[in-house]
């Protein structure tokens, strides 16, 4: 297993520390049986390494099969990143990936339980048929640990190298490679040496377009923007904005859950992080995915300068816009900078000597998203119809007319007539006790 040492492309991992330590097992095991004894503090050290990691990624099954898989699945390369989205890649860097995933199925091969045996153990009996406690993960949600989990079986299963190597083509195909194929939603975050980190969201809401009730006109065309960018055609910047609670932010995470699969990934930034937009943008603009940076709430004082930065990036700057980014945005405000009246009627400041050109200032930034769309809070009756909704999927048999009379005082106390009131209203409901219910 000095062989691991060969590997081009595969090499550097970062969690390597196991497969480092395992190696080193597996060689002295073929070439040195006689030193193994030396190495038994090496040998329980493998195996706590790889249970704490099945308790924080939830893995079960076979231990070492689950680690070296999340190895490969995450290592990004020239092969990995070439055949993300785009499946099989032609040219010599296959020869290279070949030379690779024989040694890592030799890795897959290797029966550890012969190490029971020269240490007096059971342990690797259990790690190669672990059951885990919850298989709850705190690094990963459960879509991403299954995939894991199958994909190790699905490799060690491989009777030959080519087997294997088509088998991994296919995973990077299907889901992609490293954080950014294995995970929907992403935030900007900074290391210990201040560089710009584009970090997992590993818990989001799985929102579906269809949960959100009406608004199918909005709905509509966010959808066909959505569709056209990550299909390769041209598509707008989008600004989604309106009152407070009528469902812009799960639309866009509705849009997210429908288009993941085609390669969609979602990057959420706030007004404070613009200056690490272009760290963001140099990061991505590369890969064989389609990425929304998504700007949650956006609106700015007249104090605030930061639009000013945000209208260079998106449009307006010597460097073009790469064609696998969209900025989506959400504000209550349509023209998202703060005015005045003193701005249209031209009794500004009087040190403001061309007012017309502060409005356009102020007005030049939502100019530079394509596509507005308008969410506007339901009429009473548009109101009942989504709580009508909301209470039948969530098996609440209230009388109609008792249930509308018991939203209607919920919200004029709970911030009007909202989607989002009547979510409340429902989930207010559903946390009653039994006999609560009944009372009203």
């Amino acid at each position: 297993m000095a062989r691991i040492q060969e590997c081009i492309l595969y090499r550097d991992f970062q969690h390597g520390e196991i497969l480092e330590r395992m190696t080193v097992l597996m060689d002295a095991y073929e070439n040195e049986p006689d030193v193994l004894g030396v190495h038994k503090e090496t040998f329980y050290q493998c195996v706590n390494a790889l249970v704490e990691m099945a308790g924080a990624y939830g893995f079960s099954g076979n231990l070492w099969h689950n680690y070296l898989t999340f190895l490969l699945v995450n290592h990004e390369n020239a092969f990995s990143t070439a055949s993300e989205i785009r499946g099989k890649v032609s040219g010599s860097i296959n020869d290279l990936a070949m030379n690779d995933f024989a040694i890592f199925k030799e890795l897959y091969d290797f029966d550890l339980t012969v190490f029971d045996l020269i240490y007096g153990t059971a342990c690797c009996h259990v790690i190669c048929d672990y059951h885990n406690i919850d298989g709850n993960s705190k690094m990963f949600n459960q879509r991403i640990r299954d995939r894991i989990c199958s994909m190790s079986q699905t490799l060690a299963r491989a009777k030959t190298t080519e087997e294997f190597m088509e088998d991994m083509v296919q995973f990077y195909k299907d889901f992609g490679v490293g954080k950014l194929g294995l995970h929907k939603a992403f935030r900007v975050d900074h290391d210990e040496r201040g560089n710009v980190v584009i970090a997992p969201i590993t818990r989001i809401a799985h929102v579906q377009l269809e949960d959100l009730v009406g608004y199918e006109i909005p709905k509509q065309k966010l959808i066909e923007n959505t569709e056209a960018f990550v299909r390769g055609r041209r598509a707008n910047n989008c600004l989604l904005f309106g009152d407070a609670g009528t469902g812009k932010s799960s639309s866009i995470k509705g849009i997210l859950n429908r288009y993941y699969d085609e390669g969609l990934r979602i990057i959420e930034l706030y007004k404070h992080q613009f200056r690490d937009l272009q760290d963001v943008i140099t990061q991505i603009k590369n890969r064989n995915y389609k990425f929304i940076i998504y700007m949650d709430d956006l609106s700015f004082e007249e104090f605030e300068t930061e639009y000013k930065y945000l209208k260079a990036v998106i449009e307006g700057g010597l460097e073009k816009k790469p064609d696998n980014i969209l900025i989506y945005a959400t504000s209550n405000r349509r023209h998202l900078v703060r005015e005045r009246s003193s701005d249209k009627l031209e009794l500004s400041d009087e040190d403001d000597l061309h007012s017309s050109d502060t409005v356009q200032e102020k007005l030049s930034l939502v100019y530079r998203f394509g596509v507005t769309i308008y969410f506007g809070a339901p009429s009473k009756k548009e109101f009942q119809n989504i709580v009508r909704v909301l209470a039948q999927r969530n098996g609440i048999t209230m009388p109609e007319e008792q249930l509308f009379l018991e939203a209607n005082k919920w919200e004029l106390s709970h911030g009007g007539l909202t989607g989002r009131t009547a979510q409340q209203f429902i989930d207010y409901l559903l946390g009653k006790a039994p006999a609560e219910k009944q009372a009203l």
